[in-house]
């Protein structure tokens, strides 16, 4: 096991030749970026944050932020305003383009590599005025803690958490930060000390000292404040990954654990049983359309269960440019014609009566079952998912409970796919993961 972790960590740690030119990269981005600061008296100073300013990053991940600093009481829309500025005329030579979070940043691509200039507040710790103001005190905590064997344990990690695409933050992703990866690592030890805690987590469990009670699959409290849960935004399927993928990797060590997985095949029968929702959107940030992209998923699998149909599983992909895709894994596409209703208990009066007097018009027959409740059997509305997703759409969408959001571009035209008739490599790809089983987390024994 500890010669697999060698033999990755070796290939997770940047070479001298690649550090340096990361480093004239960085410098590049600094000097331009601090040129603009002196045309802003809000600005108090530059400096860089993230896995380059900690010495955790990877070779094949090697983003720059550069973190613009102003004071307190400049207000949000100067702090907006300032900083794209700043952003865009700093990298005005490297096709500047907008990302946001919870605050617009400017990012660009300087000789291939990422360099973002983010906006936060000059505050005391725990004054916090936007998300991104932990950062300074993340970067400065985690150099005066994670020794460099630490920072390479954390590089270990993350090869570990992206070769089985549980990494990032993102809403995207809902997976395991950069962040986060570090905080593991100084709490355990090592990488390896951390597949071990992980591997044997309890519902609940809290890693780091918190001042309060949070209700999450996972609490990873933030070194740097305790009223937060790092854990919060991991989602349950990923945290359910993360400890597969530790039990699997501690019963049969390999290093496949940390290589991009080989592409699944979906089988005949989970894609025969595979519906996707697709319609183009007017452009809007990332982390705003996959947000909605991920609720209306859930919407149209909650309504489709309400309608009789079982929903498998269902995931969400655009192309943060124009296409959304919904796909929902059924156990069929087709249900019976008819349907059983169960109403109130008959001791109920008021209710027995409203329940009857709604159903006996439409039932073929009507009963009381061994359960006391009075029941009714019906033909369906709609048998064929398809069908189903269709009517819904288009005659019923503000009943659908998709996001206000989305509800003008759906209305603009939308298609229901079979699978089948699904084209391009990352619907493909989604297909596969949704209708296929992770081999290297559900190991066999």
């Amino acid at each position: 096991m500890k010669l697999i972790l060698e033999k990755v960590k070796k290939l997770a740690i940047p070479s001298s030749k690649l550090q340096k030119e990361k480093t004239q990269i960085a410098k590049i981005a600094f000097n331009l970026v601090r040129k603009q600061i002196p045309k802003y008296s809000q600005v108090t100073s530059v400096e860089f944050g993230g896995s380059y300013a900690k010495g955790t990053w990877l070779p094949t991940r090697a983003d720059i932020d550069v973190f613009i600093k102003f004071e307190k009481s400049t207000p949000e829309k100067k702090f907006v305003e300032i900083s794209k500025k700043i952003g865009f005329e700093s990298l005005k030579e490297y096709h500047p383009y907008v990302r946001y979070s919870e605050h617009p940043y400017v990012e660009a691509k300087i000789k291939g590599t990422k360099v973002n200039v983010v906006p936060c507040y000059e505050v005391k710790s725990g004054k916090w005025q936007s998300a991104a103001d932990r950062s300074p005190f993340h970067t400065e905590f985690m150099l005066e803690s994670l020794t460099g064997t630490m920072k390479d344990e954390v590089r270990l990690l993350k090869s570990f958490l992206i070769s089985n695409n549980i990494y990032g933050s993102e809403i995207a992703q809902q997976g395991i930060s950069g962040y986060v990866t570090e905080v593991l690592v100084l709490h355990y030890g090592s990488c390896l000390d951390v597949i071990r805690a992980i591997s044997k987590l309890k519902q609940n469990q809290v890693i780091g000292k918190p001042t309060k009670k949070f209700d999450t699959s996972i609490v990873i409290i933030d070194p740097i404040d305790s009223n937060r849960n790092l854990g919060a935004a991991i989602s349950d399927e990923n945290v359910g990954k993360f400890i597969l993928m530790c039990r699997a990797f501690l019963k049969k060590p390999s290093i496949s654990f940390f290589k991009p997985k080989t592409k699944t095949k979906i089988s005949k029968t989970n894609l025969k049983n595979t519906i996707l929702v697709k319609f183009n959107f007017k452009s809007r940030s990332p982390d705003i359309i996959w947000g909605q992209t991920k609720r209306a998923a859930n919407s149209l699998a909650t309504q489709m269960e309400v309608e009789g149909f079982k929903v498998l599983r269902k995931t969400a992909l655009t192309d943060e440019k124009k296409e959304v895709w919904l796909l929902f894994l059924m156990q069929s596409l087709k249900i019976d014609d008819d349907e059983v209703r169960e109403g109130p208990d008959f001791f109920f009066e008021k209710d027995g009566e409203a329940f009857v007097s709604k159903n006996a018009k439409k039932s073929k027959i009507m009963w009381i079952g061994a359960n006391r409740r009075i029941i009714s059997l019906q033909k369906r509305k709609h048998t064929d998912a398809k069908q189903f997703l269709q009517d819904l759409l288009k005659n019923h969408l503000n009943k659908s409970g998709i996001p206000k959001g989305l509800k003008a571009d759906i209305k603009k035209g939308f298609k229901v796919i079979p699978a089948h008739k699904a084209t391009g490599k990352s619907i493909k790809e989604a297909l596969a993961e949704l209708g296929s089983t992770d081999a290297t987390i559900f190991y066999s024994n």
